[in-house]
C-alpha cells in the first residue's frame, strides 16, 4: 500500500490547496493605481529609506511596529498639482498575507481605501461598507477597532491589521509628505 510519508505528502497538498483555492487577488497594482486616480495625468512613485527618527515617529504616531524601512508612497498629480497619495500596504491577517491599497487627499485624509488581494479565506474579509468607516480619516483619528471603527465578528485579525495599516499611512504621510510637496 502507501508508505505513511506517500500519505503525509498528499495530506499536505491538499491543505495547501485547501488554503490556496479561497485566495483572491482583486486588482494589480496599476489596476489599483488606476481607479486610485483615473483623473491623473502622471502618476510617480517614491520610494524613501527611513531612518531610525522615522521609524521612531511613524511607530508613535502608527502605534504599531513597523516592518520594513522601505516605502513606496504613489502621487497623483494633474496640470501639475497633487490630486492624491497612495501606499500599499502588504502584511499578514492571521497566517496569509493581504494587501490593501489607502489613497489620501492632499490634505492626508482617507480618500478610499481599497483590498487588492486577500489570501485568507474570504470569510474573514470585512465587507465594502465596513472598509468605508476609515474614509475622512486623518490622522488625529484614533483608529482604534472596538472603538471608533466598529469590529467584525468572525473577522478580528483582519480588522485589527486594516486598521493598523491604515494608521501607517497616514503616519507616512504626516512624516514624508506633510508639508513637502
Amino acid at each position: 500500500m502507501f508508505s505513511r510519508s506517500a500519505v503525509l505528502v498528499v495530506s499536505l497538498l491538499a491543505a495547501f490547496a485547501a488554503v490556496s483555492a479561497d485566495a483572491k487577488v482583486f486588482y494589480s497594482r496599476n489596476e489599483a493605481l488606476e481607479l486610485a486616480f483615473p483623473d491623473a495625468e502622471e502618476v510617480a512613485s517614491n520610494t524613501f529609506i527611513l531612518d531610525d527618527e522615522q521609524v521612531a515617529r511613524i511607530e508613535f504616531l502608527a502605534k504599531c511596529d513597523l516592518d520594513s524601512k522601505l516605502v513606496k508612497i504613489y502621487t497623483g498629480k494633474r496640470d501639475g498639482k497633487v490630486i492624491g497619495y497612495a501606499l500599499i500596504d502588504i502584511h499578514n491577517v492571521r497566517t496569509l498575507p493581504e494587501a490593501f491599497m489607502v489613497v489620501l487627499n492632499p490634505e492626508g485624509e482617507v480618500r478610499s481605501l481599497r483590498v487588492l488581494a486577500f489570501h485568507e479565506p474570504l470569510e474573514y474579509k470585512p465587507t465594502n461598507r465596513w472598509y468605508q468607516q476609515f474614509d475622512n480619516r486623518s490622522i488625529e483619528a484614533p483608529l482604534r477597532v472596538g472603538g471608533d471603527i466598529h469590529g467584525v465578528v468572525g473577522a478580528t485579525l483582519s480588522t485589527r491589521a486594516t486598521t493598523r495599516g491604515v494608521r501607517r499611512a497616514l503616519a507616512y504621510y504626516e512624516v514624508l509628505l506633510q508639508g513637502k510637496e
